[in-house]
């Protein structure tokens, strides 16, 4: 049975429903190694059998972070600060992957966070990697998860 998760940044800016059929205990969380997301303490999960739906207030409080490979929006609230998701486009439509600590769900519910390492990868094994790990994503008007 799906089960919809809502979050968002602190401000309210962004919000998020992640909706997936996995329990969050069986969540698969990751935490990517590089400087940006070891900065943010990210924990990032993805179902590729899921979906999350993003919903922005104000497009121009938010800032679509690119670095690396340049491929990648990493979406941070200009408002508060807060990095909620990183999107990616795919021909097939979007794929992101959450950061669980922007959920308004209790954090100590998770299973502990595996490191994870992709400085070596090509811009094709990350879109492989990707598309096998990260949730189909769908932009939504604000009002939908206010």
């Amino acid at each position: 049975m799906t089960e919809i998760h809502r979050g968002g940044c602190h401000c309210g800016n962004i919000r998020v429903a992640y909706l997936t059929a996995k329990p969050v205990a069986e969540w698969p969380i990751r935490a990517c190694q590089c400087s940006f997301c070891r900065k943010h303490g990210v924990r990032a999960t993805g179902d590729p059998e899921g979906r999350l739906e993003i919903a922005i207030a104000d497009e121009a409080k938010v800032d679509r972070y690119r670095f690396g490979l340049r491929i990648t929006d990493f979406l941070i609230c200009r408002a508060c600060g807060v990095y909620v998701s990183a999107l990616v486009e795919e021909p097939g439509g979007l794929l992101a992957t959450l950061i669980v600590n922007t959920l308004d769900l209790p954090q100590d519910g998770f299973p502990d966070p595996a490191p994870a390492h992709y400085d070596d990868e090509t811009e094709e094994q990350r879109f492989a990697r990707r598309r096998l790990r990260w949730t189909p994503a769908v932009m939504v008007p604000p009002p939908a998860l206010a």
